[in-house]
């Protein structure tokens, strides 16, 4: 690992004035379940790194801001502290569900909402030290004709085919919410968390939209009535112990008079960026949600998926991830559980 200058900055104003305006030269540090990986794999090589574990306050809260009440999430806040929260559970079940399948009890007690939101991707081209791949100043994504088994379906129009990494990220998107951002001299910003992240494809990209010198704060969902919103997120993965999922779905509905309304699915660990099918939402728009209903909003949620080689099987995976997803916000028995 290569050594670096390292800072405890006591506020976010004092974090963001020790980043650089580019990237690679100076990292935050939160959980470290990520950088320190990077770092002794040589992927990351920083000249400084910023912890944030000091930073305390708002930053490391849950609160309940206005009536109705919008929750806002600090950027610090540990997983396991999301997944145990009693009316986040309550009222935004698919994020608590995401927050505790991510990793093991070791992972969520040690990794941040604003980590989860901001790691970098896992490809093992990436990963891999000598690789050069597009990510890192090389001129070929080799996930495209070589392993890429877990790699993105939804390809076109990406030089590069990973997928996005964060488990939250589609729950998140699904229940609109909003990401608050500092950045250098005071200034701040508000980006929709569905247009937070970025397809990279060379090493000057990351896979979000912040610059260099900005840092999250906190994530907010703008105020609702309590319990108006049904949600749910529903994963796929090869083995329930520490693993990524080989495709998530997130979703989110207004249920009145027995329909579904403002329907929105997010897809996870299926393209660069979660991935929102606009096309599932719209089969099961002003529909009951049943075994249907529901089939065949999983079955539109793969249109415009060009799979690889050696993930086609994904698309069915999506298929019964948003089947699943629907059936358990609008409150049927999980039969698949039996």
């Amino acid at each position: 690992m290569k050594n670096f200058a390292y800072y405890r900055p006591a506020t976010p104003e004092q974090a963001v004035g020790l980043l650089d305006d580019k990237w690679g030269t100076a990292e935050l540090l939160a959980g470290g379940t990520d950088l320190l990986d990077l770092q002794k794999e040589y992927v990351a090589q920083p000249d400084k790194i910023v912890s944030v574990r000091d930073l305390g306050g708002k930053f490391t809260a849950i609160e309940e801001v206005g009536d109705p009440p919008a929750f806002v999430i600090g950027a610090g806040v540990k997983l396991a502290v999301i997944a145990e929260h009693p009316k986040l559970r309550k009222y935004f079940p698919a994020l608590t569900t995401a927050a505790g399948d991510i990793g093991g009890p070791q992972i969520r007690n040690m990794g941040t909402l604003g980590g989860n939101l901001c790691q970098r991707n896992r490809c093992w081209y990436f990963r891999d030290e000598p690789t050069r791949c597009l990510l890192k100043g090389g001129d070929t994504c080799f996930a495209i004709d070589g392993e890429n088994r877990y790699h993105a379906i939804f390809t076109q129009g990406h030089k590069c085919v990973i997928v996005n990494p964060s488990t939250l990220a589609p729950a998140l998107i699904a229940l609109g919410a909003t990401a608050s951002v500092a950045g250098p001299n005071g200034q701040s910003r508000s980006i929709e968390l569905a247009k937070f992240f970025h397809a990279p494809s060379s090493a000057s990209d990351r896979e979000h939209v912040l610059k260099p010198n900005e840092m999250v704060i906190s994530v907010t969902f703008d105020p609702k009535p309590a319990g108006s919103i049904k949600n749910a997120s529903y994963e796929v993965r090869h083995k329930q112990a520490y693993d990524w999922p080989l495709v998530q779905a997130a979703v989110a509905f207004k249920y009145e008079d027995g329909k579904a309304k403002d329907v929105r699915i997010v897809l996870g660990h299926v393209a660069p960026t979660p991935h929102i099918a606009e096309a599932a939402a719209k089969a099961l728009e002003g529909k009951e949600v049943t075994e249907e209903t529901a089939s065949a909003a999983g079955a539109a949620a793969s249109e415009g998926a060009m799979p690889l080689a050696q993930n086609v099987y994904k698309v069915k995976l999506i298929a019964v991830a948003v089947k699943r997803a629907l059936l358990t916000a609008a409150g049927q028995k999980k039969y698949w559980e039996v």
